[in-house]
């Protein structure tokens, strides 16, 4: 039977950087993956496969620079779902291949198969080779699968979750989402740029709860412009699927009303993969939904047995994944480098606009009891955001009154996701609105958002503004 200093199940973000780093400290390390592709849901079915379905959506449709050259270009109308999914599938061939190359780099021992344990250091591979392994530690890497619940038909052919929905071979003439979470915000945004009818149906009278209410409320206003038809505190009874494709699928909501649409997306929830893993015969309980908990270090109830990405639940993003298996295998191998995961975290929503946040929002400050301030500047007022014809967009900085400091930053419109990170360093930092005044930007950038934002904010506190 051969041993190892450490196993790990799974080759997801957060699998594959604890096994790399493991490997690359000179470790003994092997791998266990039930695929015979790489990389998880972050390469495959969920966060690189819908980014670049929202980058091709955006160039196919023109939709932020039609006409903004003094040329219309108009290929929307001759995109087929082909040019929609190319970049999609040459994006997750390439970096599945980049996982595989890394892991064999670093010298990682792959086994392809069903992982499960039949004591606390000993784990069976049911695949091609079937093996019995043994690990002085074990990191459970299996990540999440999206809920199925009862009442809704999955046929992977026009009722989809979000792992089948990349895999569609037509453009749906209308599509109803349940479930307004990131996954739902991010897919009807996606589909509505790409001129489908969409649906979003919400089971309470929020969306992205934990995003600062005002960014959101822009975000809602871009929908209803793009005909999103948003229907809050809404469920589904059920769904009547006609034998012709030609026929509407009627969702039937509990409020007794009727959508009649060519595709349904349920992206309300997803599940821990935990259900092969054997984890009751070493004494490891799962939650309500087969995520498992763990401490600050990521150990499980077994002490040499870690969990770490979307397996554990929220925040579930592969960036924090990563860090996660990284934070486990410096605490396994007492490597000293990453003692624990950053405290505060980027977030990215990658709608159409983009969504991205650090620290914390108004609401969080009023409910801290915080003495604080906001100053806001607009994609559109921006040089940078009138040359790239930004219609929309805004940066909001929080801080408080006393010392200046800025507590949290949120971005709405273009390239959030990439200006948000000097946001978190000015946050990590503790800098001040004059910190920010005081720096110099390339101009013309859209990091000009933070100095007009700071600006704005002194004028708040002054009640001195020019606009």
């Amino acid at each position: 039977m051969e041993k190892y200093e450490l196993i790990v199940i799974g080759s997801g973000p957060a699998g594959e950087k604890a096994a790399v780093k493991a490997g690359y400290f000179g470790h003994k390390v092997a791998l266990i993956e039930r695929e015979p592709v790489y990389g998880g849901a972050g390469v495959n079915t969920g966060t690189l496969p819908s980014k670049t379905l929202k980058e091709t959506a955006l160039y196919l449709s023109g939709k932020y620079d039609k006409g903004l050259y003094g040329v219309d270009r108009d290929i929307e109308g001759d995109a087929t779902v082909e040019n929609f999914m190319y970049r999609k599938n040459f994006i997750v061939q390439t970096e599945s291949e980049e996982v595989r190359h890394n892991l064999q780099r670093h010298k990682v021992d792959v086994y392809h198969g069903v992982a499960s344990l039949v004591d606390p250091h000993t784990i069976h591979v049911q695949g091609p080779r079937e093996v019995n392994l043994q690990a002085d530690s074990i990191i459970i890497a299996t990540g999440s699968y999206p809920f199925h619940p009862e009442n809704i038909p999955f046929d992977n052919k026009r009722v989809h979750d979000s792992t089948s929905i990349l895999n569609i071979t037509r453009f749906p003439k209308s599509i109803a989402v349940l479930g307004a979470g990131v996954i739902g915000c991010e897919y009807a945004t996606i589909f509505s740029t790409m001129g489908t009818k969409v649906f979003l149906i919400n089971r309470s009278d929020r969306i992205l709860p934990f995003i600062d209410r005002e960014v959101v409320s822009h975000l809602i206003e871009y929908m209803d412009s793009d005909q999103i038809d948003l229907l809050f505190n809404k469920s589904v009874k059920k769904l009547d699927i006609p034998e012709s494709e030609k026929e509407m699928i009627g969702v039937e909501l509990e409020s007794g009303e009727v959508l009649h649409v060519d595709m349904f997306l349920f992206a309300a929830g997803r599940n821990g993969n935990t259900k092969d893993l054997n984890l009751e015969k070493v004494g490891i309980n799962v939650t309500k939904r087969e995520a498992l908990e763990v401490n600050e270090k990521y150990q499980t109830s077994v002490p040499h047995i870690y969990a770490v990405g979307d397996v554990i639940g929220f925040p579930a993003l592969a960036s924090t994944g990563m860090d996660q298996g990284r934070v486990a295998v410096a605490h396994i191998f007492q490597i000293k480098d990453i003692e624990e995961i950053a405290p505060i975290l980027p977030f990215g929503i990658y709608t159409v606009p983009e969504i991205s946040t650090a620290g914390i929002s108004e609401e969080e400050a009023k409910e801290k009891g915080l003495s604080y301030c906001t100053g806001i500047a607009r994609h559109k007022d921006m040089p940078r955001g009138k040359i790239m014809g930004a219609k929309r967009g805004m940066l909001k900085l929080v801080f408080t009154r006393d010392d200046l400091i800025i507590r949290g930053v949120h971005i709405f419109g273009h390239l959030a996701t990439e200006l948000i990170h000097h946001g978190l360093s000015l946050i990590d930092g503790k800098k001040t609105l004059l910190d920010v005044i005081g720096k110099v930007y390339n101009y013309p950038t859209l990091h000009d958002l933070y100095k007009y934002a700071a600006y704005d904010g002194l004028g708040n506190l002054s009640g001195h503004k020019l606009k």
